[in-house]
């Protein structure tokens, strides 16, 4: 059972990260007592309430929202499955109302990767970004960077981690195939010689593993991604929140004491990174719980062509979302030849937001 005190701490930055107030997500913490499946006030079942009302509404997006929080972190009994399958379903439905957002299915030896895609053409094969979460983001979460990858004039590809989700995969040192794979399936219909990942946390870590062999991504843009004394720092890792362990060691199907075998083989070496030969554009967090700061030193002093933004936050940055998600628009739209009036609008609002954010820390 998960400790609820754990989940509703690191359930705040996925919340606000989802475009939720805290006068949205607060009453509902608030509500719940424990982790119990099936009772009134557990976690799956408050989150799923507040879901289907507004899904009565026909609120699809807002209710595909608490549903998302309903399963977090990861599908482990009824409650959270149903709550998994009301945002399959509510996201199918609004899906079909949209022009221009279909669902792909990638096959990966015996196993299934799902995923959602926009922009996509045998006549105009466009720039592609590749859009992933990390331990706990599922596809389902992005409909609005979707929607802004094709006002962009971009295709996109939106999918999961190994074993979050739809991904039927298991998270180990392969993992990374299964991005060459989701190219491969849509190289028909987009330019993914120019590919740009946007994946975020551990994903990130798969983009840049994968970045060294597949050599159509041109840069990758991610957010506290481990590269290296995250997956082999013994110590360090005795230290990780609970949730996370317990979420690392579902999608690797193993238990938490299991990690310790696998973990050391995902870890990116020097000469490693050295070899990367595309931008990469990293968000960190100085007072990150999860990514040990060694992990930066490491691109740091390896990544030749390394962009860095570091916020004095936790994990995730809670409390600078809105400069987060606009450095990451705005590295997009840089790396994808999309600059204009829009691009210096984002620039001149981040740079007012970090000096605000500046002054507020001294």
């Amino acid at each position: 059972m998960n400790d609820i005190t754990e989940l509703k701490q690191f359930i705040v930055v996925h919340a606000k990260a989802q475009g939720l107030s805290a006068a949205e997500y607060q009453p509902i913490l608030d509500r719940i007592r424990s982790d119990d499946d099936g009772a009134p006030d557990s976690w799956a079942t408050v989150w799923r309430d507040a879901g289907d009302e507004l899904a009565e509404r026909g609120k699809l997006l807002d209710a595909n929202r608490r549903y998302v929080m309903a399963r977090f972190p990861y599908v482990d009994g009824p409650g959270r499955a149903r709550a998994q399958q009301s945002y399959l379903d509510t996201f199918e439905r609004w899906s079909k109302e949209q022009r221009d957002i279909e669902p792909l299915t990638v096959t990966v030896g015996d196993d299934r990767v799902r995923c959602w895609t926009t922009g996509l053409s045998t006549t105009e094969r466009r720039p592609l970004v590749l859009i992933m979460g990390g331990i706990i983001s599922v596809k389902e979460q992005w409909a609005p960077t979707l929607r802004l990858a094709n006002r962009l004039g971009l295709a996109a590809v939106v999918t999961e981690l190994p074993g979050v989700g739809e991904n039927t995969m298991r998270y180990d040192a392969d993992g990374w195939r299964m991005i060459t794979a989701v190219l491969d399936s849509v190289a028909d219909r987009a330019d993914a010689t120019r590919t740009t990942a946007l994946a975020l946390s551990f994903s990130g870590h798969l983009a840049l593993r994968c970045a060294l062999t597949d050599h159509r991504i041109r840069a990758v843009i991610t957010a506290g991604a481990p590269v290296g004394a995250f997956f082999t720092d013994r110590t360090w890792q005795g230290r990780l929140p609970r949730v996370t362990v317990d979420t690392l060691a579902h999608l690797a199907r193993t238990s938490p004491d299991g990690l310790a075998g696998l973990l050391p083989s995902l870890a990116l070496s020097a000469e490693q990174l050295a070899a990367l030969d595309i931008p990469v554009y990293y968000l960190a967090s100085r007072r990150d719980e999860v990514i040990p700061p060694e992990d930066l030193a490491l691109l740091r002093a390896h990544v030749r062509d390394l962009h860095v933004l570091e916020n004095d936050d936790v994990h995730g940055s809670p409390h600078h979302v809105l400069e987060s998600r606009l450095w990451i628009v705005q590295s997009l739209m840089r790396l994808t030849g999309r600059q204009g009036l829009r691009s210096a609008l984002l620039g001149a609002l981040l740079r007012l937001l970090r000096r605000r954010s500046l002054r507020t820390q001294r």
